[in-house]
């Protein structure tokens, strides 16, 4: 929720996340473990219960709703949820609308996610100019927040991350559609010439690499180990998330020249500090298979979906896993039913099975 009051209803009004909405501890829990066909019911029934007393309960308790369908890609309904709504920065959705609700408090009752949500539902039903125009107003109206909060604690810290959340979600929009140069001109005029944001910088190296601009993309990953070893390690990462952005970037110009050897030692090297970087796990299962070692390609992505599955069971890895199946085995298909078996089992609810292609 947002807040404009000095004192944060967040922070310290409330006693347990269950005092903030009904039972709103319960649907945390479901969405953390993906069930969110489970906490569509929960939401059914606590509507048809009155259980919602509060608007702001009714805001939260929507916002799980419309998240929950867009994460079950029933997309037309989410947007039908939020058409639903009326202007999010109007009267209806503030507390001081409703004095003997919320004595003594003032500000916006949305919470983030839902704005987030408005922006990104049309994008998902193909309204892409839509979607990217409401990713840049809901950019501005974070940047808005960021000047009006105070310069320390906890509420500036919440609304640079989501900052970068809206920044890097507008240039991956950009990037699917291979916007390159919209996408250079965007970073580059976010990050200044003294910027510390080692995500930025990074991911403005991959664009560079991507058109082909090895030289250049080489300076901005050096940009991003120089701030590592100063110690600007900002507020968007801890010091080992850091250092495997440093060796990431680093296995990632290794690969691009080929040299997959040298790439899957940067890897390890991310994978013995955390054991559940996907990312560095994916990538050094794929170097492994441009070495032509497909058994052991195939045992890292299986180890890591045995290991940490809540962490690797993402499509990629899966998509990638089915690959090297198909080259390695003859009978692949039989190997795939196995693995599809097995997903449907631990799987959230939200995961795209279709990755298997069986």
């Amino acid at each position: 929720m947002e807040a404009d009051a000095p004192s944060d209803p967040l922070t310290n009004q409330f006693g347990t996340i269950d005092d903030l909405a009904h039972d709103l501890g319960s649907i945390q829990d479901l969405a953390a473990r993906g069930s969110w066909r489970a906490i569509l019911d929960k939401i059914a029934r606590a509507r048809a219960l009155s259980l919602l007393r509060n608007p702001h309960e009714q805001l939260t308790y929507l916002s799980f709703q419309v998240l929950a369908l867009a994460k079950l890609r029933r997309f037309n309904d989410a947007s039908a949820e939020l058409d639903s709504l009326q202007d999010l920065d109007g009267p209806l959705y503030r507390y001081q609308s409703y004095p003997t609700v919320y004595p003594n408090r003032s500000g916006s009752m949305v919470p983030f996610c839902l704005r987030w949500l408005q922006a990104l539902i049309p994008v998902k039903l193909g309204q892409r100019q839509l979607g990217l125009d409401r990713f840049y107003i809901l950019l501005d109206f974070v940047r808005s927040k960021l000047i009006t909060k105070d310069k320390e604690g906890i509420s500036v810290n919440i609304w640079k991350k989501r900052e970068s959340f809206v920044i890097n979600a507008i240039i991956g929009h950009h990037l699917s559609n291979k916007e390159f140069s919209v996408c250079l001109d965007l970073i580059q005029h976010l990050l200044g010439p003294d910027s510390s944001n080692p995500i930025l910088w990074s991911k403005l190296g991959y664009i560079q690499m991507q058109t082909g601009d090895l030289e250049s993309a080489k300076i901005s990953f050096n940009r991003v180990e120089a701030l590592m070893k100063e110690g600007k390690s900002d507020e968007l990462l801890g010091e080992i998330e850091f250092k495997n952005l440093v060796n990431r970037n680093k296995a990632m110009v290794y690969m691009v020249g080929k040299d997959y050897v040298s790439a899957v030692r940067e890897l390890e090297e991310c994978i013995e500090r955390d054991p559940m970087d996907v990312v560095a796990i994916n990538n050094k299962a794929l170097c492994l298979m441009y070495l032509r070692d497909l058994p052991d390609s195939i045992k890292v992505l299986e180890n890591a979906l045995e290991r940490v599955p809540t962490v690797a069971l993402n499509e990629t890895v899966v998509v990638n896993l089915c690959s090297m199946y198909e080259l390695a085995y003859v009978n692949h298909s039989d190997i795939k039913r196995t693995l599809s078996s097995w997903i449907a089992r631990v799987a959230p609810d939200d995961f795209d099975s279709s990755c298997t292609r069986i």
